[in-house]
């Protein structure tokens, strides 16, 4: 099954509208699917819109080193308790996402532009209660960012894979095709999920076709280029 998983970029503790990866100039989310960027309202506006089983949160104060966001990711554990949550906390150590799943808020998104080398990702898959709640984000910018040779270690991906072109993010460019169909052949048993630059429902139809597991929205949700009827046929 394909699976839409929608994107909220957290910042002081209420939603960001991203946009092509340039973080410092994010202004706060403005949404038909709700009133002001709360992200208790956000997440309460995409449920609304469709069932979805998982929400991607990244934590930007966390990824930039400028505090975390954890209180407001307590309050949408709280709020929607059957809802699964993907975060990205700047995580950098084995230990760090350890922490993050024993506190209960969610699955752990390490980003390869926060690794530093491969041994965090080595130390996880050799511990299996973690390596299960471990998605790995592949990020581009124009260029791989992260340790140069990740890609080439395929076998040291977890299961759940994401393909991030941040150029595409909030950009409505459509989906970086070539880029996917790379990381697909690297390692073609991972489940593969794209991120930046879908558009409607046609790219996610596409996306299915060409076999990725999912993909990461937010823009497109927001402004109704994806709607509720799209979502619904797409599950089925």
């Amino acid at each position: 099954m394909f699976h839409v998983v929608p994107v909220i970029d957290l910042r002081g503790g209420g939603v960001v509208h991203a946009r092509r990866g340039e973080r410092g100039r994010y202004p706060p989310l403005r949404s038909s699917l709700c009133a002001g960027n709360d992200p208790v309202d956000v997440v309460g506006g995409l449920l609304g819109l469709h069932p979805f089983r998982t929400v991607y949160a990244a934590d930007l104060d966390a990824i930039e080193g400028a505090g975390d966001n954890r209180a407001a990711l307590a309050r949408l554990k709280a709020a929607f308790p059957e809802t699964g949550f993907w975060v990205d906390g700047g995580f950098r150590s084995a230990d760090s996402v350890r922490g993050f799943v024993a506190s209960g808020l969610g699955d752990a998104v390490l980003g390869s532009e926060g690794l530093e080398g491969l041994e965090p990702l080595a130390a996880l898959k050799a511990d299996p209660a973690a390596w299960t709640r471990v998605i790995l984000s592949l990020d581009f910018r124009d260029r791989f960012v992260g340790p140069p040779d990740l890609l080439e270690r395929a076998e040291l991906w977890p299961d759940r894979v994401i393909a991030m072109t941040l150029a595409r993010v909030g950009s409505g460019e459509g989906p970086d095709w070539t880029r996917l169909a790379e990381v697909g052949r690297a390692n073609p048993q991972a489940r593969l999920f794209a991120a930046g630059g879908v558009r409607d429902g046609n790219d996610l139809r596409e996306l299915a076709a060409r076999g990725s597991a999912g993909a990461l929205v937010a823009t497109a949700l927001h402004d109704g280029r994806i709607d509720g009827a799209a979502l619904e046929a797409l599950a089925r």
